[in-house]
């Protein structure tokens, strides 16, 4: 092959190896990328090698817990879609995530890891220039050499809790602005006054100081308030590699007729759109060129889709299937029907509220009790003679060992337990006090398109059919989206029918597809009037009469009818089952037609549904429900269910869920059965009989040692280690959850 090179003089007296003249680069963009399947450490390092071949790729780091990969690149030279599809010829799924979305939970662990690696590298070091004072060895030392490791201490200790403690001291400087009391205003004080007084007593040359106190202190509360912010980045980031997946590009086509792929979240109303066949529709809209079947399944729960040309509606969240389709935007996403939906979703999602941590609750009364009793033992000491230090050392003694933290681990740690349990059976916790709320639920709520059922229609009268004609029919239904043709295709597949694709094969939307023979003859898969079956023909019999789809050979022979059903998922009926067996009420909600509704809840064992139930609809159902006293947990995965799932007492969705679905549910159930949700619901409730535990494990431990530390028979120090118990204990007794055989 020949190229057509204009050479200057100059270049050809250089010789045609000359260098090209480099162009600079551009300025570098960054771009994190959820993978959906990198699953091993082979997955990540051949990513990374994938990349780094790739041009215009300054640099890639991937992470392999997170399941996400963070790549610099030249803009001029590639983009976040020509990544995403380096990733995807090298087998990998991944997604676009804005960096608004992850960049806060990320930047809030690093900072409390930080935090917590500063206080345990101190303390480990004042431990060692303590270990011979508290041995007994200060007796053998000199007074200079003791005040040198008092001095060693305070420099260490002073900057490390000036610089780890700042979560406390923020968290506590708020609270007192607003006049209130929280958890983190005693351990501010006990902090500040065990510092402090140790720093005067090193000054004044006094042989008791408590820097080791106040550094171990400050790190065991530390690690509490990571595991705490690690369960919710966990949690949230995990919902955004599985809401990020949803996220698409779409195609905008200028007035000059060129087209620009842009990130569906950038779409503007007024702009064209093109949404190929098989793609989403980001926008409301009307269509103003094309002809297509719309799969408007995630938003009415309708599994028939409809036949929508010229001048017709079409709403962000449905799906083109047969043809493509030009899309004039009409809507901004404050405007779009998914909008209106999200603040009605936000409206029911007040009700929550009223749900908060039982150890948010406890902290109401329990900080002005701590104050209390380290006031008393204070003056106590003083009215006995004690004098200010002795009274103010037992008083900080007091203050240290009433800090809550086992009561602060005592919800933290059950929840980290479950919700890795969890995450190991397939659900994903995406709300702090989810868990606490499925404890409390008596009634299950189930949707049935893509919840209860599969979501995808399944051939039911496959047997009934020839292996000659369902290889036919699978012919020409490989060439089309819709899920008839592709339920078609699956059925052959099945039954080892071998499906070879044909040539000219034309899809009519709303119609079906058709192909000419050689002979001029025609065959067609479609609707009854596309294959010419009347509502009166002689050939159809009574069990055809409501047949969704037909095949008409070329050769005259007789049309064939293929039924279609959405199948229940595998489990359903067991699961209903079970949660009928443990006392729990189980109702069948649905947006879908009522014989279809009626059909899945016969199969499911459901004796109460109701069928074409709009969103708020399903509301006033659940508001009848909760009129009633039951605590309903709602399971439902369309944008008509978002609402629904905002306002039930509980909710889970399907990780194939609508985004707004996931994002108003309490947590995510992966995969294609429904034996996750049973495991949430019996976790739930061993979490919340943990954390019960949890707090009368730390309400003895005070019990016993608070009378111990108002006496004076407990240092700052031994205080700081009885504190550390206690937490270790809740600990402990919290990860029995992970091994524990659970039941309804």
């Amino acid at each position: 092959m020949a190229f057509a090179v204009d050479i200057d003089a100059g270049t050809a007296e250089r010789g045609a190896s000359r260098e090209p003249i480099a162009r600079p680069p551009g300025k570098p963009k960054n771009a994190v990328l959820a993978i959906e399947n990198m699953n091993c450490g082979g997955c990540m390092r051949k990513i990374e090698r994938v990349l780094e071949t790739a041009p215009g790729i300054a640099s890639v780091r991937a992470n392999l817990s997170a399941k996400r990969v963070t790549v610099a690149f030249d803009p001029q030279d590639t983009g976040t879609e020509t990544i995403i599809k380096t990733l995807a010829d090298a087998g990998f799924r991944a997604a676009d995530l804005a960096h608004n979305n992850i960049d806060d939970g990320n930047l809030a662990d690093q900072d409390l890891l930080r935090r917590l690696a500063v206080a345990g590298f101190a303390a480990a070091n004042i431990m060692l220039l303590s270990v011979s004072v508290w041995a007994g060895l200060a007796s053998d030392m000199d007074e200079e050499v003791q005040s040198l490791f008092h001095w060693l201490s305070a420099l260490i200790a002073l900057p490390t809790v000036a610089y780890s403690g700042q979560p406390f001291f923020r968290s506590a400087a708020t609270a007192l602005k607003a006049w209130r009391l929280n958890m983190d205003v005693p351990i501010s004080l006990a902090l500040a006054l065990a510092t402090g007084m140790s720093l005067v007593q090193t000054i004044r040359g006094s042989e008791h100081v408590y820097f080791d106190a106040s550094v171990s202190l400050v790190f065991f509360l530390l690690i509490g308030r990571y595991l705490d912010q690690s369960l919710r980045s966990r949690a949230k980031g995990a919902a955004q590699n599985l809401i990020g997946m949803k996220s698409g590009w779409a195609t905008v086509v200028a007035e000059d007729g060129t087209s620009e792929r842009m990130p569906a979240r950038a779409l503007e109303p007024g702009m064209r759109v093109l949404v190929a066949a098989g793609e989403r529709i980001f926008v409301d809209g009307r269509i103003v060129s094309g002809r297509t079947d719309i799969d408007e399944q995630l938003i009415t729960g309708e599994s028939v889709p409809r036949s929508a040309a010229d001048g017709d509606r079409v709403y962000a969240g449905t799906v083109c299937l047969t043809a493509p389709i030009e899309v004039e935007a009409t809507a901004a996403d404050k405007d779009t029907l998914l909008a209106d939906i999200t603040r009605l979703m936000e409206t029911a999602e007040q009700n929550k509220g009223r749900y908060v941590r039982l150890a948010d609750r406890a902290a109401a009364f329990y900080a002005p009790v701590v104050h209390t009793l380290g006031l008393i033992t204070f003056l106590g000491w003083m009215w006995l003679g004690g004098g200010w230090e002795m009274a103010l050392t037992t008083a900080i003694s007091v203050l240290i060992i009433t800090c809550p933290c086992a009561l602060a681990l005592a919800v933290p740690a059950v929840q980290v337990a479950a919700t890795s349990r969890l995450f190991n059976r397939g659900v994903i916790m995406t709300a702090a006090d989810g868990l606490e709320r499925l404890a409390e639920i008596d009634t299950v709520v189930f949707d049935k398109t893509g919840t209860l059922t599969k979501g995808t229609p399944e051939l039911s009268n496959s047997a009934g059919i020839s292996e000659e004609t369902l290889a036919a029919a699978a012919a020409l239904a490989t060439n089309s989206r819709h899920p008839y043709a592709q339920a078609v295709v699956r059925a052959a597949q099945s039954r080892g029918v071998r499906v070879v694709p044909t040539d000219g094969v034309v899809e009519t939307p709303g119609a079906g597809l058709s192909r000419k023979s050689a002979w001029g003859d025609e065959e067609r898969l479609g609707s009854a009037d596309w294959c010419g079956i009347g509502p009166n023909s002689t050939s159809v019999d009574d069990s055809e009469a409501g047949a969704s789809l037909w095949y008409r050979p070329s050769r005259g022979d007789p049309a064939t009818a293929f039924q279609f059903v959405d199948v229940l998922r595998a489990d359903a009926a067991e699961t209903v089952a079970m949660f009928q067996s443990a006392g729990l009420g189980v109702l069948l909600i649905s947006g879908d037609q009522e014989a279809a509704v009626k059909d899945a809840a016969l199969t499911a064992r459901i004796e109460d549904w109701f069928a074409e139930q709009r969103p708020n609809e399903k509301i006033a159902q659940l508001r009848k429900l909760e009129a009633a006293g039951r605590c309903v947990l709602m399971v439902g995965d369309g944008l008509n269910d978002a609402p629904a799932l905002a306002a039930a007492h509980a909710s889970l969705s399907p990780a194939s869920a609508v985004e707004v679905s996931q994002i108003a549910s309490d947590g995510i159930v992966q995969g294609q059965r429904l034996a996750p949700v049973i495991e949430a619901v019996a976790v739930g409730r061993r979490t919340r009989r943990m954390s019960l535990q949890n707090f009368a494990i730390a309400a003895a431990y005070n019990a016993i040692c608070i009378p111990l530390a108002m006496a004076g028979f407990v240092t700052p120090l031994i205080a700081a280690i009885a504190m550390s118990a206690s937490s270790i204990v809740v600990t402990a007794n919290a990860l029995r959850l992970t091994t524990a055989k659970l039941k309804l």
